[in-house]
């Protein structure tokens, strides 16, 4: 393993070995039942398709190709806890637990995972647009609602999980999700969160300056702090959780490479999966954040489209050695709703 504050080894073969821009991609089916046919069918915008329940206050395409985005982002989760004792999530909650909820879904795949963990457990996976999935767990639900307005299930919750928000809601929003999650838990319930930095780095100055992929990050905070949505959660998340009374907060920080370039197997398979996560959603991440907030003016498609085009080009660049971190944040209900307690450990992960 390697922590956070540490230099990853550079595979001194990287250049020798397969083309790192090929990969298969993965057809999803997207069929839905039960759901009201203008939701199920989003809306169509610049060529990909975004959920029609919200307009105009999410960046995210619901699409296949940004679906595909998502489970790799849910395989990049994994594999970098693939020495934990549990891959999917770092609350310790009972062995038993009843109600479990996924909030921000997505493609559902870790919901369905937590689903088969505990077979005893309700857990329910929750977003704006319904996930493309055929067969799930009896166990696991999907729902598409709003998480802002008031909730009205009825059983409390042992787990709140939160993954890739970034850009959802305002700051005001952000701390009303979390006084929900708290008083949604049932005592001594945890919630978890975990959140990729949008910014790349280098530690071997083998990333340009000038590069397209390392502007990338303060091109698209700037963009999204124009629409009132920051994609800098991962930095205050911490710190807004215990805020609004969770106690014994944990963190864990982790950097994860961009590109198979590590020594290490473990790290070289991660930034593979990171590589192929960051190719599926480039587009999805850039396209609705550039032609509505870009600057000096909002960008065109077609702008979009050639500024794409030059970070592709450094993403196959094997020379980079690129990472971001990772955060991933859990913190109890006490037990006591009145006790007062302040206790924040740290820990560094790789």
């Amino acid at each position: 393993m390697v922590m956070a504050d540490q230099r990853i080894d550079v595979d001194p073969n990287i250049h020798l070995t397969r083309d790192i821009t090929t990969a298969g991609t993965r057809d999803f089916d997207s069929d839905t039942t039960s759901i009201a046919s203008r939701v199920a069918r989003g809306r169509i915008e610049n060529g990909r398709r975004y959920q029609a329940f919200k307009e105009n206050v999410y960046w995210s395409p619901s699409d296949e190709q940004q679906f595909e985005a998502f489970e790799l982002g849910h395989m990049v989760c994994v594999v970098l806890d693939y020495n934990q004792p549990n891959r999917l999530f770092a609350a310790p909650i009972d062995n038993d637990p009843q109600h479990i909820l996924d909030i921000g879904t997505g493609r559902g795949c870790w919901a369905i995972d937590v689903a088969d963990q505990f077979p005893n457990a309700t857990v329910r996976g929750v977003d704006l647009f319904p996930p493309p999935i055929n067969w799930v767990p009896p166990n696991c639900l999907f729902e598409v609602d709003d998480v802002q307005k008031p909730w009205t299930w009825k059983e409390p919750f042992d787990l709140i999980h939160i993954r890739q928000l970034l850009g959802s809601f305002t700051p005001d929003e952000w701390r009303d999700l979390y006084q929900q999650c708290f008083e949604n838990l049932v005592p001594g319930g945890w919630v978890e969160q975990m959140e990729f930095d949008v910014r790349v780095r280098s530690d071997d100055a083998s990333l340009p300056p000038n590069s397209v992929l390392a502007r990338w990050g303060d091109t698209f905070i700037s963009c999204a702090a124009r629409a009132g949505r920051p994609l800098t959660t991962q930095e205050t998340m911490r710190a807004s959780i215990e805020s609004v009374g969770f106690v014994d907060v944990h963190e864990r920080l982790y950097k994860v490479p961009l590109g198979p370039w590590p020594k290490d197997q473990l790290l070289k398979e991660v930034g593979l999966l990171n590589l192929e996560h960051w190719k599926a959603g480039l587009e999805g991440n850039a396209m609705w954040l550039l032609t509505k907030f870009g600057a000096p003016h909002p960008w065109t498609k077609d702008e979009v489209e050639l500024y794409l085009v030059e970070a592709r080009k450094d993403l196959k660049n094997s020379h980079i050695h690129g990472y971001g971190y990772a955060r991933r944040v859990w913190a109890r209900k006490p037990r006591d709703d009145h006790m007062v307690q302040t206790n924040i450990k740290l820990e560094r992960s790789p």
